[in-house]
């Protein structure tokens, strides 16, 4: 079913998942369109963003954000057109980043607004490599991790839309860059496209020994966004006084309790303290939001000379949201994915 003028197609939780999210977890309905009254606009969305961190959202417990209650929206970024507008600073046919969640249409006073440019070639990339996973890359390596000219930087996740910029954010500050990712194709994407200086499949058996052999010199920079198995063989790679930005553990989101085998604990603090290494969490919108401007300078700059590259995946209609983003939890995306709700005009 296509977006139309008359109804606003909405996909909500249904049920929290347990484990790993089935379609039964949402549920598509319809309602007529909202109509702005005094100082409101109507957004229509053309462009969804899924992301990992919605997978949270999802779940009950406690988090930095409020869950998604069940029978409410899904939430998620947006690129929408202003529909209809008795708001003074917007005006019908306006590009804004919004927060309107997986709907067709929703309301808005302007608050948390972004107005894009009208001629924007790509407005879907304000969801992407100049909107929230281009903004943690940036943010999340320059000022955690500190990259060194020189140094190993290690990055999971590689091909995805902030592994993939964390490793050519790297490589232009003089690291030597060493991707992880999910298969030889995406692993030959890392390396011919992206610049990296090697790339590992982390499907492989001797994943630990591969990252070591293409980091003979350790690790100085790992950039955590996965967790699990990869971390496992990053840890003993670690150089002293190492930095570990950590944005995300999408290999431990859909656990339903605690994983199998040893306790690491004790061997992680360890080496934290042995290598006096930094390890830190950051939540971009929280920790950075006033530095915006800052990454939006260096990154616009970047990508218009071709020194950024970048992959968006796009999947046609919001009735296919839910499997998308079952699929990106899988690692089945090659690049950042974005679902096409509605027409661009």
């Amino acid at each position: 079913m296509p977006q139309t003028a008359s109804q606003n197609r909405s996909i909500r939780l249904a049920s929290r998942p347990h484990g790993a999210p089935v379609p039964d977890n949402f549920r598509l309905e319809t309602a007529a369109v909202p109509t702005p009254g005094e100082g409101q606009l109507l957004l229509r969305t053309v462009y969804l963003s899924l992301d990992p961190y919605m997978r949270g959202r999802m779940s009950a417990g406690p988090s930095y954000a409020a869950p998604v209650e069940v029978g409410d929206v899904m939430c998620g970024g947006t690129v929408c057109r202003v529909a209809a507008s008795r708001h003074p600073d917007y005006r019908e046919g306006d590009w804004v980043l919004a927060y309107t969640g997986w709907q067709d249409y929703a309301l808005s006073d302007g608050q948390g607004l972004q107005k894009l440019a009208p001629d924007m070639a790509h407005p879907s990339h304000a969801l992407g490599i100049l909107g929230m996973p281009g903004f943690t890359a940036y943010m999340g390596l320059l000022d955690i991790g500190q990259p060194q000219p020189g140094e190993t930087l290690v990055v999971a996740a590689a091909t995805g839309p902030v592994g993939g910029t964390v490793g050519q954010i790297g490589k232009l500050k003089g690291c030597r860059v060493v991707g992880i990712a999910g298969g030889a194709e995406k692993c030959r994407h890392a390396v011919e496209t992206l610049g990296f200086d090697a790339c590992i499949d982390h499907h492989r058996d001797d994943l630990k020994d591969a990252l070591a052999e293409a980091c003979p010199q350790g690790i100085d920079v790992y950039f955590e966004n996965v967790g699990g198995k990869v971390f496992d063989a990053v840890l003993p790679l670690l150089n002293t006084r190492a930095r570990i930005p950590v944005c995300g553990m999408i290999a431990q989101y859909n656990r339903t309790g605690l994983p199998d085998g040893p306790d690491r604990l004790p061997l992680l603090l360890e080496t934290i303290l042995r290598k006096r290494m930094r390890m830190q969490g950051f939540i971009i919108s929280l920790d950075y939001g006033h530095r915006y401007r800052e990454f939006h300078r260096d990154m616009s700059g970047w990508y218009a000379e071709g020194r950024i590259k970048y992959r968006e995946q796009i999947v046609e209609g919001l009735e296919n949201a839910p499997e998308a983003f079952i699929g990106l939890l899988e690692g089945r995306n090659f690049g950042k994915l974005v679902v096409q709700v509605g027409a661009r005009d």
